[in-house]
């Protein structure tokens, strides 16, 4: 397990996002997760789209399914769910910004939280299927997150989470300037293993029906998001000047994004999904 900052709470994830919101927006579009590349040849759009549908897939989201997706951003993916597949979809997000921005993109059959996944509100056994695409690297309390999830999910529920993991053997130099870096600039609580999850789904009363490594498939991301940013920091001085003004505390992302796309091509940092379904209470 590679651990960021250990005092991190879900106002300082809030905040990053809340800071980094037009950033986000710029370089990485609606949807703020990976694509998934699978023949090679989609545009960046379509292995973003391509990435929602390989969720939907393992959680066999369907017509009328109830939906939780758990760290939900802009609410792109709740929204296309529920257009494309006709869930019922609950997103929850911590940041404001996140949260006003898909509030103004309302869509039918969607309803948005602002909450801590943590401490949320939400019904137990309410829903038929959870995702979480890349929100529970941002959680104090990995087991809290699972904990949650079998609470709101109904028995039999299946519960999707993307990852980005740890190789097991990084070595002590990618973990000192690689993977320990990039936890705490982006805000994550941890960075952990493939073996690390599967024990948090067993234990949280999951029977884990699939894992798989998508890394050389999703790593193709970073590059692009890398020239975006740097045609966004070239055309536009706000960039520049977000850079060098000392009180943004987020600023470093910038270098992160270089540091994350090297951590991929060295095969430090891995992606995987895994998808457990919950037993009967």
């Amino acid at each position: 397990m590679i651990f960021g900052r250990r005092d991190l709470s879900s106002s300082v994830v809030a905040e990053h996002y809340d800071e980094l919101d037009q950033f986000y927006r710029d370089v990485w579009g609606d949807h703020v997760h990976h694509g998934l590349w699978l023949r090679g040849t989609e545009t960046h759009n379509e292995a973003t789209l391509q990435l929602v549908r390989h969720v939907a897939s393992r959680g066999r989201i369907g017509p009328g399914a109830r939906v939780c997706d758990i760290g939900c951003g802009y609410g792109a993916t709740a929204r296309m769910l529920a257009a494309e597949y006709g869930a019922v979809v609950t997103g929850v997000t911590v940041s404001p910004a996140q949260f006003q921005y898909a509030e103004a993109q309302a869509a039918p059959g969607v309803s948005l939280v602002l909450a801590d996944w943590l401490r949320n509100p939400l019904d137990d056994a309410s829903f038929d299927v959870a995702i979480a695409i890349e929100s529970s690297e941002h959680m104090p309390d990995l087991e809290g997150f699972f904990r949650q999830a079998s609470r709101v999910l109904c028995p039999g529920g299946r519960l999707v989470v993307c990852a980005w993991l740890a190789h097991p053997r990084a070595s002590a130099t990618q973990r000192k300037l690689l993977l320990e870096p990039a936890c705490r600039e982006g805000r994550m609580a941890q960075i952990g293993l493939f073996a690390e999850y599967r024990r948090l789904f067993e234990e949280t009363g999951f029977t884990v029906e699939h894992e798989e490594d998508l890394s050389r498939a999703v790593k193709r991301t970073w590059p692009v998001c890398a020239w975006r940013f740097a045609g966004r920091l070239v055309r536009e001085p706000r960039y520049l000047r977000f850079l060098m003004n000392r009180h943004r505390r987020n600023r470093v992302f910038a270098l992160t994004i270089f540091r994350i796309w090297l951590a991929f091509e060295t095969g430090a940092l891995k992606y995987g999904i895994l998808t457990g379904v919950k037993g009967a209470s």
